[in-house]
């Protein structure tokens, strides 16, 4: 008897297609060392240990909450996001990961996957299997020290969110938000001023905890308020001191009036980010 819930069944009947597995990538194991930031000065190291390249279509998903662990996941190009999906079919954002990031390391201990992968765009990912991820951690010390400091940045935005989560108001959680994605932008070294969120509005509000509806709303208070411009998915920061001025409140933003805040029509405050 298949116990998977209603949107598990769902997700794996769609995702077959969505998930190709380069066959003829084999040899990539100095492109993942690249994309890490390594060099190997022996290419004998890596001798028997093979990656293969994974492509996900948007809306793939690269594993299954629950599903047996097989790889450890280095994404090449893209973005996903990490879900939890309750037994009444809710998903839990429980957050998002781009370029040089890992995914599926947390489901070592146990051999289980604890969350679910999905792509929200096309994406690349290379894939290592588990029992090879340790024999080239030994033989390359310098993945090794990479990989402790990739992980110790994503368990830092685990504490992240934990703040994010402790502001009173949605719009501060908003806030705090735009200005966490935007320090990992300017990590993988992008512009930290010029967002495009891949995720969408639901996405953001299950991340956050809040109705969706009310991420419209906290997008149209930081327009009113000069910190952000908003054309569908493309936000740009106009005054970072200011946005992580409110990241910082720790009620609501109701007190805050810069002189050149002006009120935006019924309209324009529904609409800011559909």
């Amino acid at each position: 008897m298949n116990s998977a819930s209603p949107c598990e069944r769902s997700l794996s009947a769609k995702s077959g297609w969505y998930v190709q597995r380069d066959q003829s990538a084999s040899s990539s194991v100095s492109e993942l060392l690249q994309l890490m930031g390594v060099a190997v000065e022996d290419p004998r190291l890596v001798d028997g240990i093979a990656v293969s390249t994974r492509r996900v279509r948007l809306g793939g998903v690269l594993f299954h909450e629950g599903a047996h662990a097989q790889a450890v996941y280095f994404i090449a190009v893209g973005t996903f996001k990490s879900l939890h999906i309750a037994e009444d079919g809710y998903e839990q954002v429980l957050g998002f990961a781009g370029r040089g990031e890992v995914l599926g390391y947390d489901a070592v201990c146990q051999g289980l996957h604890p969350t679910t992968a999905l792509a929200l765009e096309d994406s690349t990912v290379y894939s290592l299997a588990l029992p090879d991820v340790f024999t080239l951690l030994q033989r390359v010390p310098a993945l090794d020290r990479v990989l402790h400091l990739t992980l110790s940045r994503q368990l830092m935005h685990q504490v992240e969110i934990a703040n994010l989560m402790a502001a009173v108001s949605a719009e501060v959680r908003l806030a705090r938000f735009l200005v966490q994605l935007s320090e990992r932008m300017a990590e993988r070294g992008q512009s930290p001023r010029r967002l495009l969120l891949r995720m969408s509005r639901r996405d953001i509000a299950s991340h956050i905890g809040v109705a969706h509806e009310t991420v419209s709303r906290s997008f149209s208070v930081l327009m009113h308020l000069g910190c952000v411009a908003v054309c569908n998915r493309e936000v740009e920061i106009l005054d970072p001191e200011l946005l992580r001025c409110c990241a910082s409140n720790t009620r609501g933003l109701a007190d805050t009036h810069p002189p050149h805040a002006r009120p935006l029509p019924a309209v324009q405050m529904q609409a800011a980010y559909a």
